[in-house]
């Protein structure tokens, strides 16, 4: 798998129309990390008009399970995602996770309680905002999410003695 395209990702995940959170690594980058991520992470929203348009948009990429042996059928499509929950891919243009809950906070409906909106790549996209990604961090509790938090806490430090 080559390296992830994330500008392609969201530009695909915008021009659906689709309702997402960015969460995870990506979402840390736009709040100002030096953390490196490889893939694009996202919390959806799991209603089944939005989720037959993220199989529609997929499609073209040909999203796979990543890790899953090659001879496992699978196929991105509405009643396989609404049957699921989470679904780790490897596509076309890299990695992209689909999460149909992120920790602590619940489903979609919760996560974008936690939400702002932040431009990226062109795009104004909702990103879980710096407080909630430090929660959802830690929450994780794995290694490399645990690294990142005094990073992400710094720069919440830094953005309230800016708004002073």
């Amino acid at each position: 798998m080559s390296t992830t395209n994330f500008q392609q990702l969201i530009a695909l995940l915008e021009e659906s129309n689709t309702n997402y959170v960015v969460i995870g690594g990506l979402a840390a980058m736009v709040h100002g990390s030096a953390f490196v991520t490889y893939d694009v992470d996202v919390c959806y929203d799991r209603a089944p008009a939005n989720v037959e348009k993220i199989c529609r948009a997929l499609a073209i990429i040909h999203p796979k399970l990543r890790g899953a042996p090659a001879d496992i059928p699978f196929h991105l499509d509405p009643p396989t995602v609404l049957a699921g929950l989470n679904f780790t891919l490897d596509t076309d243009l890299g990695a992209l996770d689909l999460l149909g809950e992120a920790s602590p906070f619940g489903e979609f409906l919760q996560v974008i309680q936690h939400a702002e909106e932040a431009e990226l790549f062109g795009y104004r996209v909702r990103v879980l905002s710096l407080e909630a990604l430090i929660d959802a961090k830690r929450a994780a509790g794995r290694q490399k999410d645990l690294l990142v938090i005094p990073e992400l806490e710094a720069l919440l430090e830094l953005r309230k003695r800016s708004a002073e």
